[in-house]
């Protein structure tokens, strides 16, 4: 008999990836997506398309999960074995503009499955993950490298919110004995990645100027360091998490660090698009070849807060869940400028 999972934020780029790895195991996944006046959902639409992925094991449901009822009413309604919590409003930067959304829908919205799952224990054991992030360690004062006995230490209201989903997940499952983890997962991007993500714009952008399309781009801090990996990877780790005999929480990460400056520089090299920079600080800028600027720092692109380097050790996913990545960042960034076309 096929798996039931539940997927709150199927139409992101985690949640797009994880429907087909869940539907290639032979699952039957629902889906929620918050209803709009626009159409969102083409990061799943293929699965319709694909004549090898039957329709029937994918269902979409409308629902919020800013909303208790609506929360509810799907878990209740579904009964899933398994539910992956990927909803969030997940832009680091939009955070310090909408934190009280943030924290509701980030923060709250955890809170919300989870006492939904309590209140069904009598008819169902459902597992539940929980995705986290990197952002919880926050600023320099931390450890080189962060893992999962790492103190976290939050620097912006998205990473807030998602602590206190981290904690009330963890107080969850020791309270009423819930199949509960937490995916701690660090940066991890895909061709699919939002457009407003600094890697999709990086990639995006370089393609749209080689082919003249645009003259320039704007970025913020060039010297933050983050360790990069492939959502399709990613997405793999949280599964194996819900199938291990414990329910408990693990760094996801490749265990290498670049800065954004590099990442422009190693996608520039893939593009064959040559480029030097000049200048310091704010005033740092890119060029072509012919001297033309195509690069430039904003300071709009600055955090209020910033957190300078995040780099994680996946040494517990290795050892019990088997977990690695596969794909390096050079992969991922080819993987990346092939979906562009350019």
């Amino acid at each position: 008999m096929s798996k039931i999972a539940l997927i709150f934020g199927v139409t992101g780029q985690d949640g797009a990836y994880l429907s087909n790895f869940l539907i290639r195991k032979k699952y039957i996944v629902h889906g929620v997506k918050r209803r709009s006046s626009s159409i969102n959902t083409n990061r799943i639409d293929h699965i319709y398309q694909d004549p090898h992925l039957k329709k029937r094991n994918f269902i979409l449901h409308y629902g919020d999960i800013s909303d208790s009822i609506s929360v509810s009413s799907l878990i209740n309604k579904i009964l899933p074995d398994e539910i992956y919590n990927l909803a969030a409003q997940s832009h680091v930067g939009v955070s310090f503009e909408i934190p009280e959304y943030t924290a509701n829908v980030d923060g709250i919205g955890a809170l919300r499955i989870l006492e939904t799952i309590r209140q069904n224990s009598h008819k169902k054991k459902i597992k539940y993950y929980q995705a986290g992030t990197s952002e919880m360690f926050g600023g320099d004062i931390i450890q080189k490298i962060q893992n999962e006995k790492t103190k976290f230490y939050p620097r912006s209201p998205y990473g807030a919110a998602k602590l206190y989903a981290h904690w009330i997940t963890i107080n969850y499952r020791e309270a009423y004995n819930i199949f509960a983890c937490n995916g701690i997962l660090f940066n991890h991007e895909s061709p699919i990645r939002g457009e407003t993500f600094v890697t999709k714009k990086i990639v995006s952008g370089l393609c749209k100027i080689k082919s003249n399309k645009i003259e320039k781009i704007y970025l913020g801090n060039l010297y933050a360091k983050r360790d990069w990996g492939h959502a399709k990877d990613y997405v793999e780790a949280m599964w194996k998490m819900m199938q291990h005999k414990k329910p408990d929480d693990y760094v996801i990460a490749t265990g290498k660090q670049y800065t954004v400056k590099e990442f422009v520089n190693l996608t520039s090299k893939l593009l064959n698009l040559k480029i030097y920079w000049k200048g310091k600080g704010i005033n740092e800028k890119a060029y072509s070849t012919d001297g033309k600027v195509i690069i430039e720092i904003d300071k709009k692109y600055f955090r209020p807060t910033e957190v300078n380097s995040l780099l994680g050790s996946a040494i517990k996913a290795r050892r019990i869940l088997k977990w690695k990545p596969k794909i390096t960042l050079q992969l991922l960034i080819k993987d990346m400028i092939n979906h562009e076309k350019c």
